[in-house]
């Protein structure tokens, strides 16, 4: 009988819970044993190991985060550390490894595949940056307590005649401030895929409030070189000029605390059946993601290391909107 296992690891993301749930329900279905791994990489190196029956992942699915927990694990950036958690997988029986994750996580399930150990993964990352999928778990999410965040903000700045710099997750990608600033309606965007002239950003606040806006919204990724921050610092001696008292909210680990949207928890359970349907015609080393409407398959190697790119012509969408 194939015994598999899965973990979590990086940052958690919203519909984590409902992948594991693919995951175990998909592989049990198929007549194999199911364990999970606690606390992600750390977990594999210590053993915690724990067996996962259908009941055991029930109601998880509408709960954020990831019941496996996660961990950083500085001991399996070695070899000798990958190698011990081998180990683990070969003292627990397990055939297969399954890894719920984003770039750094991939990473590490690509150098454990490399050493011999059949493994595949499963695309999950608020940030939307791994390559091999259009969409990973937990971007829907994030998109939408964003959107919310910003029609708040909107409310209290017409009150106060304010602009808000409102920056959020994504590391070096720019994807969830561009999508929430054009399904926000905000005067502007910042993200690291384009380069930022402080003056550009203070020239389209003066605009929208010669315009007659009572409240200006710039969404900022936290990956950008001008991030919310300093720009504000930027902006601390023109606001007379400017026309708003600018402020900062700073999003942070809010947008992966939420529960997981329709979206994150049909793909997430689309991509856990993906994987288990992977493992069970043997094919190892790659990452499941969804692009164009349906699983696909990419080397892991096509995966670690890079950034997907976004699409500039959104960037362009956002500035002709504002």
């Amino acid at each position: 009988m194939k015994r598999i296992a899965v973990l979590t690891s990086g940052g958690d993301a919203p519909g984590m819970n409902a992948a594991i749930r693919s995951v175990v329900r998909t592989g049990l279905g198929k007549g194999w044993e199911v364990y999970g791994i606690r606390e992600g990489y750390n977990g594999l190196i210590n053993n915690k190991f724990i067996p996962l029956g259908p009941r055991d992942v029930g109601g998880i699915i509408q709960k954020g985060g990831t019941f496996l927990g996660s961990a950083r694990c500085d001991e399996f950036r070695s070899e000798e550390g990958r190698l011990k958690g081998i180990r683990s997988l070969n003292e627990n029986g397990i055939d297969n490894l399954v890894v719920i994750g984003g770039n750094g996580s991939q990473t590490g399930n690509h150098l454990i595949n490399k050493l011999g150990f059949p493994t595949i993964g499963i695309a999950s990352t608020i940030d939307n940056d791994l390559v091999g999928t259009d969409v990973t778990i937990g971007v829907d999410t994030a998109l939408n307590i964003a959107l919310e965040a910003i029609d708040r903000l909107k409310v209290t700045g017409s009150s106060h005649q304010r602009g808000f710099l409102v920056e959020v997750m994504g590391r070096e990608c720019g994807y969830l401030a561009l999508m929430a600033a054009i399904a926000g309606g905000a005067e502007g965007v910042v993200i690291p895929e384009v380069e930022t002239n402080p003056n550009e950003i203070a020239d389209t606040l003066r605009f929208a409030y010669e315009r007659g806006k009572s409240h200006a919204i710039i969404v900022v990724a936290e990956g950008a070189k001008y991030n919310a921050t300093k720009l504000a610092e930027y902006f601390k001696q023109r606001e007379e000029s400017i026309g708003f008292a600018m402020r900062v909210t700073i999003l942070g680990h809010v947008q992966r605390g939420g529960t997981p949207s329709a979206v994150d928890r049909i793909l997430a359970s689309r991509l856990g059946a993906g994987a288990t349907d992977c493992l069970e015609r043997g094919e190892y080393g790659v990452l499941v993601g969804w692009v164009k409407g349906k699983i696909k398959t990419t080397p892991l190697a096509e995966v670690v290391g890079k950034t997907k790119e976004i699409d500039l012509e959104l960037f362009e969408l956002a500035r002709i909107l504002d």
